[in-house]
């Protein structure tokens, strides 16, 4: 096992820290995904391509993978600099390019997993899971719940995320997590904080995206990870409408 990965070892075979190495993960999006990306990128897979035509702002920066310096560049071109830094010799790809109906399955073909980092302005994300079913292709949906995290993964031939919408219902981000939060209680292990931040949110005057935190999107860089390890070597998974959900707000 290459000495940079030898502390891997007993948790990862050699045989598969070696086949993870050129398996090609692509991101949509980098704002969480650059989170996820480095996280990847230190557990041994060194294949990744990045999309996002968005610039670094300042309010980035209690979460995302950015420092001061960044501010106005790339997000892409950004995280491809500190990703380099990490392991100069991996295969680190990025467009600077808003993903769009017309060009999403041009960059999705050639790539064995995915991650939709896109945030629900449009049907975009939706159809890029539908174009990454119809390829064979995984897509792991991480959400940042602040104190806690939530991935879920859209199977080649499973369900999709409109499986949730009720009466014409937008899927988005909230509508995920309030369907997250009613299985949880349902199941009697009900995440009453969750429901107390969408409450005061959904209340706030101003309309605006809704709050994280850097310990949310660390959390769910974790579980990526270990997704994509388990897609990648074969082990078994859930799959929507199963979700993984971690959180340290136990109190």
């Amino acid at each position: 096992m290459d000495t940079r990965y030898s502390r891997n070892r007993i948790y990862v075979k050699p045989e598969e820290q070696e086949f993870i190495k050129n398996y090609p993960v692509l991101l949509g999006g980098s704002g969480i995904g650059s989170v996820i990306a480095e996280c990847a990128l230190r557990f041994g897979f060194e294949n990744i391509t990045i999309i996002d035509g968005d610039y670094v702002e300042k309010t980035n920066l209690n979460r995302q993978n950015y420092i001061e310096d960044d501010i106005n560049i790339g997000k892409v071109e950004a995280i491809k600099k500190r990703l380099l830094s990490i392991n100069k010799e991996a295969k680190i790809n990025v467009y600077n390019s808003f993903l769009t109906i017309e060009n999403i399955e041009e960059y999705i073909l050639n790539h064995k997993v995915a991650i939709n980092a896109l945030d629900f302005t449009s049907d975009v994300p939706l159809i890029f899971d539908e174009i990454c079913q119809q390829n064979n292709i995984p897509v792991l949906h991480p959400y940042n719940l602040g104190w806690g995290g939530l991935v879920t993964v859209i199977s080649p031939k499973g369900l999709s995320l409109k499986a949730i919408a009720k009466n014409g219902q937008q899927i988005n981000e909230l509508r995920v997590v309030e369907y997250i939060s009613s299985y949880m209680k349902f199941w009697g292990v009900p995440q009453l904080w969750i429901d107390e931040v969408l409450h005061e949110y959904l209340n706030e005057k101003e309309k605006i995206s809704p709050p994280q935190l850097a310990i949310g999107s660390w959390m769910v860089a974790s579980m990526c990870t270990h997704l994509l390890f388990k897609i990648a070597t074969g082990k078994e998974y859930k799959r929507f409408p199963e979700f993984y959900f971690s959180s340290i707000n136990t109190d």
